[in-house]
């Protein structure tokens, strides 16, 4: 039996149990640049036990609704941060956690040029740009020690579109 979502809209607020979201604000924390580029400063609450934050690039192959989601995954040493290389919007799906299991998990999908940071260990689907080409800049943990655990849905869920 599957269960249905719907993605909704991406705000800061609906995803703040989760992550943040990577946007420009309303006007620029400061200028610089000889007054030519407004730096909008400080948006993501990255977090590493141990290891350093690394820098690569994703290049995922694209999805469709509907999304059929049976996996979920959560990084308990680091958190994650997708910063798309195009406009195109992508679907992000979030779960809270249920005494060490995801609880039922919530669709978003961002506006173009938004992008995301999951929080140390927060539930999350895999990448799912929605467009080729499905490239990212993903800021993350480089280190020792096992961060990844995986989680296996018995009654997956199908992503409808919004």
């Amino acid at each position: 039996m599957s269960h249905a979502l719907t993605p909704l809209p991406l705000t800061a607020e609906t995803f703040a149990p989760f992550g943040d979201v990577i946007e420009l604000r309303d006007s620029p924390d400061k200028i610089i640049n000889q007054g030519m580029c407004g730096r909008h400063h400080d948006l993501a609450q990255m977090d590493f036990n141990g290891g350093r934050a690394g820098i690569s690039l994703f290049d995922a192959t694209p999805r469709a609704f509907p999304y059929h989601l049976d996996m979920v995954e959560r990084h308990p040493l680091g958190s994650q941060a997708f910063l798309p290389l195009t406009p195109a919007p992508f679907l992000v799906i979030v779960a809270p956690d249920e005494d060490g299991t995801p609880g039922t998990p919530r669709a978003f999908l961002t506006a173009p040029h938004q992008g995301i940071n999951f929080h140390i260990n927060t539930w999350h689907g895999v990448l799912t740009p929605l467009h080729a080409p499905g490239l990212f800049a993903v800021v993350d943990r480089i280190g020792d020690g096992t961060n990844l655990e995986e989680y296996w849905f018995d009654d997956p869920y199908t992503v409808v579109a919004p």
